[in-house]
Formats: C-alpha cells, sequence, structure tokens
C-alpha cells in the first residue's frame, strides 16, 4: 500500500490517502473491515431511520453554530453519510477516513459530483471531502488539525467493537482545543429481566449436551462447558419493556467522549441498585444505550439532540442485549438487588464482562454496604459471542397485567394505568417513528461471527 498520493487519475480535490497495514493490528481487524467494506451492511445501518434521522438532526440543526466554514474528521466515515451530512451543515473541508474498501464507494460518489460531468450527481458535494484510506491509528496519515470531529463508533452496549477507542485517539490527536466532538456522550443503562421462556430456551440447548446415549456415544461430559458457553453468550434483540423488574434506577454509566480517557474506555465498571416493582424471578441484566449531541456550552446557539435505544423507544438496528444467569434469581417486591457489572476489553474487538448481583432487605440505599449472606448470583459473558433473538414484537393493544410476564405485585393494575418502568423518550416512541426497513437478519450492522438463530 502506497503511503500517500493522488488519484490514479491525477485528480486531488478528492485526494485519497492509504496508510502502510499495521503489522501488529489485532487478528480480527481483515474480517472486520471486510464486512464493513459491504454495500449490504452500509445499508442495513442507512436504514436504520432513527440512526441516521438523529445524525443528520444533530448535524444540520448545528449548521450554524458548530459546521459551517470548519473543516471537520468524519472517524471511522464508512457509506460517507455522515461527511455528506456535515458538508450539508456549510463545512469547508471534510475528512473521511475509512479503513475498509467502503472508501472506495465515497469515491465513486465524490467522482460522480464533478460538476464537469454531463449529469453530475450531488454537485455540491464537489471537492469538499478529502477520503482518507486508512486506520484511524495509521502514523502515515496526514490530516490538519479539525475544528470537529463526527464519527458513529457504536456498538452493541454501546462499546462492542471497540470503535470508541479509535473515536478518542482522533480527538486526541485531532481536535483542536475547544472543537466539537459528536456523539458528545453515551450512557449505558442496565435493569434486570424476567423472560422464562427464553431462559428454557437457552436450557433446552443446554440439555442436549446432558444425553447419556446419543447413537451411542455419552455426552454428557460435555454438559458444563455447555452450560457454561451458552450462558455466557448476550442474546441481542428486542424485548418487552414490561419484562423489566426493576427499573434502571442507578445503574446507568455515563461517558462524556470530550474527556473520556482510552484507558477508561478499556476498563470500567457499572455499579447498579435496583429497587424490584415486582415479586417474581431475575433471569438476568437487560442493557441498552442512550446517545447525546451536544455542542461543547461555550458555542453559542447550539442544539442538543438526544438517541436512545431504550426498549420502550423506537426500534434501532442496534436493539438491546440482555445477559442470562445460569441460576436464576427469586426476588419480592421492594427487595433491593445491589452489585456491579464489570468490563474489560479483550482482543476480539469486544469485553469480557463479570457481573455479580446480590438481594439486598427493602430500603438497602445505593451507598450502603452489602449485608453479609444475602442471596448473590455471578455471571460471565462475552460480548463479541452473541445469539440473536427475534421473538418479540409490540403488542396490539395496549392491555397488559403483569402475570402475564410471571411477574406480581400487591397493586396488579392493567399496564395502562401504570407507569412504566422505562421512561419513553420524547419523539422516540414506536407511534412516532415507525421503521420498516431495517433488515433483521442483519444483527445490528456490527460484524458478525458466528450467527446463531433461535427458533
Amino acid at each position: 500500500m502506497t503511503s500517500e498520493g493522488n488519484r490514479a487519475d491525477g485528480s486531488t480535490a478528492n485526494q485519497a490517502t492509504r496508510g502502510k497495514t499495521d503489522e501488529a493490528e489485532n487478528p480480527r481487524d481483515p474480517a472486520y473491515f471486510q464486512y464493513y467494506g459491504q454495500l449490504q451492511h452500509q445499508q442495513n445501518m442507512l436504514q436504520d431511520y432513527v440512526r441516521t434521522s438523529t445524525y443528520q438532526s444533530a448535524i444540520v440543526q448545528n449548521g450554524p453554530a458548530v459546521f459551517k466554514d470548519k473543516v471537520v474528521l468524519d472517524v471511522g466515515a464508512g457509506s460517507g453519510i455522515l461527511s455528506y451530512f456535515a458538508v450539508q451543515a456549510g463545512a469547508k473541508q471534510v475528512y473521511a477516513v475509512e479503513a475498509s474498501d467502503m472508501a472506495k464507494n465515497i469515491h465513486v460518489l465524490l467522482d460522480a459530483a464533478d460538476p464537469n460531468r454531463l449529469k453530475p450527481r450531488n454537485p455540491w458535494l464537489h471537492g469538499k471531502i478529502q477520503v482518507v484510506n486508512a486506520k484511524m491509528e495509521d502514523p502515515n496519515i496526514s490530516i490538519p488539525p479539525v475544528d470537529v470531529i463526527i464519527s458513529e463508533p457504536i456498538g452493541v452496549l454501546l462499546v462492542h467493537e471497540r470503535m470508541l477507542e479509535s473515536f478518542i485517539f482522533a480527538r486526541n490527536k485531532f481536535l483542536k482545543p475547544g472543537g466539537a466532538i459528536l456523539p458528545s456522550h453515551g450512557t449505558i443503562h442496565l435493569a434486570p429481566f424476567t423472560d422464562s421462556a427464553l431462559w428454557m430456551e437457552t436450557m433446552t440447548k443446554v440439555r442436549f449436551w446432558e444425553q447419556s446415549a446419543f447413537y451411542g456415544v455419552d455426552l454428557n461430559p460435555l454438559y458444563p462447558a455447555a452450560l457454561d458457553e451458552y450462558f455466557r453468550m448476550p442474546v441481542v434483540g428486542y424485548f418487552d419493556p414490561r419484562s423489566l423488574v426493576a427499573s434502571p434506577g442507578p445503574g446507568h454509566h455515563n461517558v462524556d467522549f470530550a474527556q473520556v480517557t482510552l484507558d477508561e474506555l478499556k476498563d470500567f465498571t457499572v455499579p447498579f441498585t435496583w429497587v424490584c416493582t415486582y415479586t417474581g424471578i431475575v433471569h438476568g441484566i437487560a442493557g441498552w444505550f442512550d446517545l447525546a449531541f451536544s455542542p461543547p456550552t461555550h458555542v453559542p446557539n447550539g442544539v442538543t439532540v438526544n438517541m436512545s435505544t431504550s426498549p420502550a423507544a423506537a426500534r434501532t438496528h442496534w436493539q438491546q442485549v440482555r445477559f442470562l444467569l445460569q441460576e436464576p434469581l427469586a426476588v419480592n417486591s421492594q427487595q433491593v438487588i445491589k452489585g456491579t457489572m464489570h468490563c474489560v476489553v479483550n482482543d476480539k474487538r469486544s469485553y469480557d464482562i463479570h457481573a455479580t448481583l446480590h438481594l439486598c432487605p427493602p430500603g438497602t440505599l445505593h451507598s450502603d454496604t452489602v449485608p453479609p449472606n444475602v442471596p448473590t448470583r455471578k455471571g460471565l459473558w462475552y460480548l463479541h459471542e452473541q445469539t440473536y433473538n427475534y421473538s418479540y414484537n409490540p403488542p396490539a393493544t395496549s392491555e397488559f397485567v403483569p402475570e402475564y410476564n410471571g411477574l406480581y405485585t400487591q397493586d396488579m393494575t392493567m399496564a395502562a394505568n401504570v407507569t412504566p418502568l422505562v421512561p419513553i423518550p420524547p419523539d422516540a416512541t414506536q407511534d412516532n417513528i415507525q421503521i420498516n426497513d431495517i433488515d433483521l437478519s442483519e444483527k445490528d450492522g456490527d460484524m458478525i461471527d458466528d450467527l446463531v438463530f433461535t427458533e
């Protein structure tokens, strides 16, 4: 690969820069970038109406305050859509950094914008975008200090695929002091859930390895390994928000992309304290995230735009994720679950996740220490070993009682009259946003390693 140079046609208006491959790169990088170099996977993300429209709103609405006549860096540009939005918002120059072969497709669009063509397409893009076909960390990249950094570096539970590290690397190296970074914040939310059908479905798969006479072979010695393997696989998919046993409460983790360090991204702990609303069985921990696009506070007339992947919000290609416990936890209403989720990066472009849950007496506070000898559950999950469950569809009627999900409380009011445990974000309800074009056979736009579809 050449380090830097003009296009084959001699054009320099949309110059491509290629850096040398890092010999010490993550061994999963080739497959990762091959995945994102395909149009079908870019389409899956582009057709996520919530994702794409939120980014366009955040960029275009902040055009006068943040983007007009500014130099912009798009980290992991993919199809180039955020770069195009930045031009729409008035950017003077955009550097679109994309390591996959998708950079070639950005060039196709930019070449078609040449006003000297017989029928130029998107001529407003001409001369505005420089494509850099390299990894963000490539030392040979030649980019000047920029006023704004934009990116969509988000994966399941906010952090999967570890693109956030490239986002922060770019911030540290290229963003001018006082510059804007969008998105500006991410928040991970956690809450306990019940789903006996999902748990039993998973356990049924494990039971296969309990057979003592499978075609004359005793598989039982593999049962413990199967139990660990199936239950350490996070389940990605939509789920009924009414299956939550408690609200997220203090169980969240805020990430300020303007301030967070690389070390803080690589190893972090999310403490949680959940007051159980219902009596029932906790089968695991549910997780999702929110994004905020807030210009720096010193920027006048900046516009903040928010997006949620909550189970109560409109569907996105990220969906939600659930972490099943091998041994479910029986809880009573008003009992408190205290614990932590510890996330540490691995070499699979993802995280190893450890969680501990303690069942505490009613009235236990977030600041209290865990009492001795209380029921405890622990779990280990590998965020890259995802399985998928698409069994949930929103009900056609709002009529619902908690016992439909095996949950009980003293006040068994119809759900239509009960305050939801997960508040529905403004302008992000299923009624306000309909997403009909997302290909749900595609997971969520993050790279699929070994798909395991549930029946």
